[in-house]
């Protein structure tokens, strides 16, 4: 999944940008943040450190197809940071099964997809335990108690991260799997079997960090999220000047 496009400093920048978001935002959230849980604004700081688990994960992605930068090192660096802080995941084990998932995306061995069901929730819950392991459990774990250790109140912990990484983690699969790739394909959606948002280019970041135009990701794995629009309005052009092309499957 090595990226072949030359980033130059943009992808290190953006990813590191995304990352100080989360991280700064959640420290203020643990310790600074004047907030209860009666107050409305507490639950829009919610919505927002859940949209920035999401694109900490996106940033994770990214570095396993090589896009966040040139340099192998820095992409496997934010990776397993980037990883570990969502929800002490291994980078390596992702990586893994995230080939597995792009050499045959929705076929018998694509750990993503569920043959059993197309049902969202039964899919869901196929989908955590195949990616759920103890040590991440045990990982996560000792995160709660070190907060709880250092002084953050339990509300806090439960509230401003353990909730919006939940959320984040329902926002990814909902846009990155469920919705892309759930059958019956349609023409579109050929030869990757996955299909994109209509292009809507601020849903589309405040979905899901531009991944719900996944038939685009799937084309181009080299591409950053942060240029998939890009791929998306050129797409778009194209289906627009060939007469007899299908419309975009709408979400």
């Amino acid at each position: 999944m090595r990226s072949h496009a030359t980033q130059g400093s943009w992808g290190v920048l953006i990813a590191l940008a995304v990352l100080g978001a989360w991280l700064g935002h959640l420290v203020w959230l643990l310790v600074g943040a004047e907030l209860s849980l009666a107050s409305p604004l507490t639950y829009l700081h919610v919505a927002l450190q859940a949209w920035l688990c999401t694109g900490l994960f996106i940033t994770g992605h990214d570095a396993m197809h090589g896009t966040v930068s040139r340099h192998r090192w820095v992409n496997q660096a934010v990776g397993t940071l980037a990883c570990f802080l969502f929800a002490g995941l291994s980078y390596r084990r992702l990586v893994v099964n995230h080939r597995a998932h792009h050499t045959d995306p929705t076929g018998p061995d694509d750990p993503d997809f569920s043959t059993r069901t197309q049902s969202f929730w039964p899919w869901f819950a196929t989908f955590m335990r195949r990616y759920t392991t103890w040590p991440q459990i045990l990982v996560m774990a000792a995160k709660f108690n070190l907060l709880l250790f250092l002084g953050v109140a339990q509300w806090r912990i439960l509230v401003f991260w353990v909730l919006p990484a939940m959320l984040g983690t329902v926002q990814l699969f909902y846009f990155g799997t469920f919705v892309p790739h759930r059958r019956p394909d349609t023409p579109d959606m050929a030869p990757h079997h996955a299909r994109s948002l209509p292009p809507n280019h601020l849903w589309a970041l405040l979905s899901c960090f531009f991944f719900g135009y996944h038939w685009e990701h799937h084309q181009s794995p080299s591409t950053p999220w942060w240029r998939l629009w890009r791929m998306r309005d050129a797409r778009a052009r194209a289906e627009a000047l060939t007469p007899g092309q299908e419309p975009a499957a709408r979400l």
